[in-house]
């Protein structure tokens, strides 16, 4: 019992890493990527979707990003996002494809986007914390209708703290990397 609650909670401490390893990919690190783009929200047709489902995303060059929409129709609106976005990168469209040249990084930026990485990093911990709250709640719930004993409670607890430091190390090593990611000239 204790162990099935123990595997449902290091999965949705799994999904917390998993979730803040995804945004972090969109984080601008001054190479063109399409990770930087693919998950904006598109409004068209009273329909919001994300890029990624409205256009083929290419990097043509090592600076710029190329975005070709499926329905030419959708290109206005994908340019409104674009400028929309806290990117500060300016679309040029051509009339079939918007092309995004990526400025290098200043110093400035670097640190804002470092900002931003540790917002998120403390994000994904409140998150695992969550996770730990909510089965110590559990725990405590099965001790207390006596489907297990005052040692197995502990003992659960015990594992649980090891689960919730080691994904928190793992979620502080991720922003770790990111930063000297972006950091980097």
């Amino acid at each position: 019992m204790i162990r099935e609650l123990l595997q449902e909670a290091e999965g949705r401490m799994k999904g917390a890493v998993t979730s803040l390893e995804g945004d972090l990919s969109g984080y601008r690190t001054g190479r063109a990527s399409p990770h930087l783009i693919e998950k904006l929200v598109i409004e068209q047709y009273g329909v919001e979707l994300q890029l990624q489902q409205m256009a083929v995303i290419s990097v043509p060059e090592p600076r710029q990003l190329a975005v070709r929409p499926y329905d030419t129709k959708s290109l206005s609106a994908i340019e409104r996002a674009i400028m929309k976005s806290d990117l500060g990168i300016m679309p040029n469209n051509d009339g079939k494809v918007i092309r995004l040249n990526i400025p290098p990084l200043t110093e400035e930026r670097r640190r804002d986007l470092n900002k931003l990485v540790g917002k998120r990093v403390e994000e994904a911990k409140v998150a695992v914390r969550n996770v730990r709250r909510d089965t110590l709640n559990d725990l405590r719930e099965f001790e207390k209708e006596k489907m297990i004993s005052e040692d197995d409670f502990h003992v659960g607890q015990d594992d649980l703290q090891e689960l919730t430091d080691k994904y928190v190390s793992l979620i502080d090593e991720t922003g770790k990397r990111k930063e000297a990611e972006i950091m980097e000239v």
